[in-house]
This record gives C-alpha cells, structure tokens and sequence, in this order.
C-alpha cells in the first residue's frame, strides 16, 4: 500500500505500539479544567479547546527547558489520589481509543507528593488508575497492555529513590526506569550510582540522552550508564556522515538500541526542524530500530494516529513503515520475551493484513 492509499481513518484503526509518553504531558483538557476547579488552581484559560491551543501554542518555543515549564498546570492537579486516579484511567482510555495495543507511561513520583501522598501511594495510586483503565478498554472491546516507567528528575537529587521504587514495584506494574528533566548540563552520569543499582536488580531502563544535547550524552547514557533504550536520540546524526556511521552511532545500530523517536516534540523543542526532515525516517532507512512516540500529547496536541499522519503526508512512509515502527516497539518493550512476541504475532500483524 503506498503512503498515498492511507487514509486516517485506515490509521486510526491500525495497532499501535507507544514506549515513550508522559503521564503529565497527555491530561486531557478538560479534565485539566475541572480538576483545576477542585484544587484552587488557575490556569491561562478555562475553556478546554483555549486551553489545549494555549499548550500547544507556548510549547512551540524551541526550547526544551520552556516546553517543560508547560507542565506546571498539569503537575497541579495531580497531588492528589482522586486527581491521580482519573488521570490515569483516562490516560489508558486515550490510549485505545488511538488503537494503541501496547504502552510505557512515564512519570516522576517525586513531583507528585506536594498533596501529601508518599511515593510509595503516588506509584501504588497510579498503577490502580491504569488498572481501572485497561479493565474498561478490554469490557469495550478495545485492550490494551500499558507499563510503567518511573522517572527520576536529573536536575535534583532522588533519583536514587526512584530507583529504589522501580525495583519495589517492578512486580506490580512497574516496568522500568528512566531520567527525565532538563538534558544540557545535567548529564546521565550523575546518577550512576542509580543506574548501577537497577542493573544488579535486573530493573531494565531507558535514558532522555540525544535531544537537547548532543553525542556524548547519548555515548554517556550508552556506554557509563548502560541505558537498553535512548529516549528521542535524534542527534545521534551528528555520528553519521554521508552515510558513514561513526562509532557510537554503529554501536546503536548494531545492539539493535531502540530510538524512542517523537517527531512533535522534536519540532517543538527545537531538536528537529520539520516532519520531512526529520531524522526518523533517515534513521530508518540506515537501519536504526527507530520507533515512533508522542512524548506529550497534550503539550504537543498529538496522538499516535496524527504522528503516523505526518510521516505518511510530509515524509511518505507507507504501510510498511509504520508497521515496522510498531513492530520495532514491541521487540524493545520492558515486558516478557513471549508477551512481547504473541501481541506481534496474534496482534500487530495481522492489524496490517489491510
């Protein structure tokens, strides 16, 4: 099926595979203004559809540190147990609704406790919203497999207790580990001591390293840290010179190290410069286990169907393609070998039998 045949619709429907999304990034308007409303808390506007203009609008800065100040609002609503819970649950309606099969949510438990909960009731909290979520999509005939990865915030000095909870909850619903926060001058090596302790524990993790600065952080997060995942990754193409790989870059290709590549975002934080220029798609045709992502849906006012969108409309990828990404997903998803295997084969690819 060429890039032209591929209607919305006919992608809307497709399966879909999703690692790297954030919890606070993707509240849906709505629900923003009325939780809003309970707390006390004042937002730039209080009719949804501003509001979801007013996200997309101030995340189109071009610079990462101003695209994370836009979670200010959502963090707001979420220090409570009722906000936590309705957060979640729809987080993983959203999700099938889009046709997603297959999701990692991720999120900081330490931004969460200005309520008064504890880190522990934060992540226990939010593992039984995502449960109420998967239970209704399956009873409507949607299901959907969602994971979690806790973050810890590189600019601070927990992330050895977010590691600490990963490895506490990693039989309930935890899947992995990750850093998240401002890259350029907090570099992944700082917490080694946290990443050491998740590798003895068998904790698998990914690590935001490629985005807002360069190679060696993606060699840092790599080769000092031992990241299985690199989160966004686009500028691994400073190591790729008319098609030469250098030796990181190499290295990325050759472990089959996932790309969890979010093509918005990317856009909007200024990591990239447009849909057809993208990385992505060259990335692809070099090889790279590439995998597509929507990072923030509310911040950057997307879905997984839309980022399919784009690349079929501006970089003409095809059926083909957007299977492979899924597909590539699965293969590097935090979960069991053999779950990993049945969704592609019982799931993913018959999806694309069109």
């Amino acid at each position: 099926m060429t890039a032209s045949r591929i209607d919305i619709d006919t992608i809307r429907r497709l399966p879909k595979a999703v690692l790297h999304d954030h919890l606070d990034g993707g509240l849906r308007p709505t629900t923003l203004v009325e939780l809003a409303d309970a707390v006390g808390h004042a937002l730039p506007t209080t009719d949804p559809d501003e509001l979801a203009a007013w996200y997309y609008e101030a995340a189109n800065s071009g610079d990462l540190v101003r695209y994370i100040a836009t979670f200010e609002h959502t963090l707001a609503v979420m220090q409570t147990r009722e906000g936590l819970l309705r957060t979640a649950e729809e987080y993983v309606l959203d999700l099938a609704e889009d046709g997603v099969v297959y999701g990692e949510v991720r999120y900081a438990p330490e931004l969460l406790v200005n309520g008064g909960l504890a880190l522990s009731e934060v992540v226990e909290t939010v593992q039984e919203g995502l449960a109420a979520g998967m239970a209704k999509a399956a009873a409507q005939g949607t299901p959907v497999r969602v994971g979690t990865l806790l973050c810890g915030m590189r600019m601070f000095d927990r992330v050895r207790e977010a590691a600490d909870l990963a490895v506490a909850f990693r039989d309930a619903g935890v899947v992995g580990f990750d850093i998240a926060g401002a890259e350029d001058g907090f570099p992944p090596a700082d917490h080694l001591a946290a990443f050491e302790h998740l590798r003895v524990e068998n904790v698998p993790f990914t690590i935001h390293a490629g985005e807002a600065h360069g190679l060696p952080s993606i060699h840092q997060a790599l080769q000092v840290c031992g990241a299985q995942r690199i989160g966004h990754g686009v500028r691994i193409t400073e190591d790729i010179v008319d098609g030469k790989l250098g030796r990181v870059a190499g290295w990325v290709r050759d472990r089959r190290i996932a790309l969890e590549m979010c093509p918005t975002s990317n856009l909007q934080t200024g990591a990239a410069t447009s849909i057809a220029d993208h990385p992505i798609t060259h990335l692809r045709d070099l090889g790279f286990r590439v995998t597509l992502n929507t990072d923030n849906r509310l911040v950057s006012g997307t879905t997984m169907t839309r980022e399919m969108s784009l690349l079929v409309d501006e970089a003409g990828w095809t059926l083909d393609d957007l299977r492979t990404v899924t597909v590539n997903a699965l293969k590097s998803a935090f979960i069991p070998f053999d779950e990993r295997a049945t969704l592609i084969r019982d799931v993913v690819l018959p999806g694309y039998e069109l």
